[in-house]
């Protein structure tokens, strides 16, 4: 399933990855996935060489997510901390930070989380509420977040909080670098109905004193960073979702192949081939939206990769939960074994249309920027 787009380079990390995952499987250690792909050097292929990473791009990426999904073992963290942290730290860490973190986040021995969302804000960065004032040298940190994920396995968490603009009085957002054990920073694990590897977490942030270091570049460019961070977070939901549902798909393939009733396979009738045709060109489709908004991020065109990533997201959404449906369907019953392990797809897919924003925000989106039509908001 090769994009007619990608380089040979591409192609072949992409069967190299998919020959990973194939090892692992359905039932893997997260643990032991993430330290070989580190090792293999997949968790760092977007960061720069200069820092111990493969010097590619979200292109690159995306292609070890996908490839992972598609064999039943996605890894969560790589949406935040290789693609989100590590690419906010490439672009806008200092020196300083940069050698402390990329070369730990490419090598997998160190993970990073990110902290956006908040419970009366989503991930709405107008809204935030968690400010950081001026203490001296340092900054305060006070709020909460919510919907956190893998806090307690992640080294530190990069924090969107808001400063006040000394001129205009107004807040805008900047970013943190809040190392897991540092004081007054708690986490109490959300009870999930979702089964995951990964834990979801509610933070509270209560006059945590950070250094001065611990802000993630320019003060007054905060927006600009955030959203370097979020058009990647976007590409490599895509790649999750795409990823699952080629994985569902494949199953529900098999199945049908192999599944006989009355005088041929059920995959002979077009009652069960047509969706599964259906399902495999819209995820198709959707990749190839993922595959353009990865290239403009590349390209450095964050305006045209924000458009894209969002359309990535939406549609690689929308053709995950299809195929994981039609999946579950044409399995029937057996779909709903855990000898088959579809049925818990039923849930995850859904992830994809409701984080890291809901598939009506990107509606909104491409409405307002996209159309040109008046905001509702």
């Amino acid at each position: 399933m090769s994009g007619v787009i990608e380089s040979q380079e591409n192609k072949d990390l992409r069967a190299a990855v998919a020959a990973l995952g194939a090892r692992h499987g359905r039932g893997f250690d997260r643990a032991a996935l993430w330290s070989e792909a580190a090792k293999l050097g997949y968790l760092g292929v977007n960061l720069p060489e200069a820092y111990g990473g493969g010097g590619g791009g979200m292109a690159e990426l995306s292609i070890v997510l996908e490839e992972l999904g598609s064999a039943g073992c996605p890894l969560l963290m790589m949406v935040v901390s290789p693609a989100i942290c590590g690419t906010v730290i490439a672009r806008f860490g200092t020196e300083e930070q940069k050698r402390a973190w990329l070369p730990g986040l490419a090598d997998g021995t160190l993970t990073m989380a990110f902290g956006i969302t908040e419970p009366d804000a989503g991930s709405n960065s107008h809204r935030i509420t968690t400010t950081a004032r001026r203490d001296g040298d340092g900054w305060i940190l006070n709020g909460r977040k919510v919907f956190i994920s893998g806090v307690d396995i992640a080294d530190a968490t990069l924090i969107v909080g808001r400063t006040e603009d000394a001129r205009t009085g107004s807040l805008k957002p900047c970013l943190f670098i809040v190392p897991r054990d540092t004081p007054g920073f708690q986490r109490s694990r959300i009870d999930m109905e979702l089964h995951a590897a990964e834990k979801q977490f509610e933070l509270a942030l209560d006059d945590v004193r950070l250094p001065a270091e611990s802000l993630v570049g320019d003060e007054d460019a905060g927006l600009l960073q955030l959203f370097a961070g979020l058009n990647p977070e976007r590409i490599m939901t895509a790649a999750f979702a795409i990823g699952m549902g080629r994985y569902a798909l494949a199953k529900a393939v098999d199945y049908a192949t192999t599944r006989q009733v009355w005088k041929l396979p059920i995959g002979g009738h077009q009652a069960i081939a047509h969706p599964l045709a259906q399902a495999h060109i819209e995820l198709e489709l959707a990749r190839l939206m993922m595959q353009k908004a990865a290239a403009l991020y590349d390209a450095g065109d964050d305006i045209g990769a924000g458009e894209a990533a969002n359309m990535a997201k939406y549609a690689a959404a929308e053709a995950c939960v299809k195929a994981v449906d039609q999946a579950v369907h044409t399995l029937g019953g057996n779909g709903l074994t855990r000898e088959y392990g579809l049925a818990s797809l039923i849930t995850a897919a859904r992830v994809a249309r409701i984080a890291p924003v809901s598939r009506e925000m990107i509606l909104n989106y491409v409405s307002h920027q996209s159309l040109g039509l008046p905001k509702s908001y």
